[in-house]
């Protein structure tokens, strides 16, 4: 495969959310080599922190969990002294752990939230008023296709990747006069480390590739590809949308 360099993203900050591993490693990878400096966040301090020196060059890593607002807003405010105000946001973070709904207490129900969609609004928070100022920005939101396809077996999950999409359109009607575009990107499943690991098997791997219109798994990297065009100037008139990597699965 030969991809597309963006030369918009040369230079530009970057923040990427859960950029320890899975698609968020890739999205640290992919952005480094269109030469942004790139800031991470990540609950995996010792992860993370491998990462950053693996790739190097203006990547730098602060550890936090996302759950505890004060402290992701302070790895942000750490991120912007050291590689300056981000002009992209990449709201990657979120666990999609099994459970039944019959298990579910409030208590579990509200750090599932946590873990997988409150953590985007506040990062976005944090990030916004420095593009407001710029005049520009992108904000990128991963989503899910799990509920489009009325995917059972974590129901909390995907009720917090539903709300992204109505999280994305109405931060696009906000910051939209500021010229600061926020779109979803919804993967289809996405061959990471943690899925062969706990849920892939070859008779569920043959089952999606049916599904699918593509005969391929989806490897992470075409996420980062669809999140790298969404960031840079290429997309300039793109806002309040779903772009889908899922392979015709929906």
């Amino acid at each position: 495969m030969t991809f597309a360099t963006y030369p918009s993203l040369a230079g530009a900050t970057v923040l990427v959310t859960g950029g320890a591993s899975g698609i968020g490693a890739y999205l640290v990878r992919a952005f480094a080599e269109q030469g942004s400096r790139v800031g991470f966040v990540d609950i995996d301090a010792e992860g993370g922190r491998a990462l950053a020196a693996e790739v190097g060059g203006s990547v730098r890593f602060a550890p936090c969990d996302l759950r505890d607002i004060a402290a992701l807003k302070g790895a942000v405010a750490a991120l912007k002294a050291d590689l300056g105000p981000a002009s992209v946001l990449v709201n990657n973070a979120a666990r999609d752990d099994r459970h039944g709904w019959e298990d579910v207490t409030p208590e579990y129900y509200d750090e599932r939230i946590a873990t997988n969609l409150r953590h985007m609004f506040f990062a976005t928070q944090a990030v916004a008023p420095d593009m407001v100022a710029a005049g520009r920005g992108s904000i990128v939101n991963m989503g899910s296709n799990s509920w489009w396809e009325a995917g059972g077996g974590m129901p909390v999950y995907t009720t917090a990747k539903a709300a992204v999409h109505g999280m994305t359109r109405s931060f696009a009607r906000d910051l939209g006069p500021h010229r600061i575009r926020v779109n979803t990107v919804v993967p289809g499943w996405v061959m990471t480390d943690r899925q062969k690991q706990l849920w892939v098997t070859p008779e569920k791997l043959e089952a999606q590739l049916r599904r699918q219109c593509l005969p391929d798994p989806i490897d992470p990297v075409y996420l980062a590809r669809m999140v790298l065009f969404l960031a840079s100037d290429d997309s300039a008139m793109c806002t309040a949308n779903n772009f889908m990597v899922e392979a015709g699965s929906i």
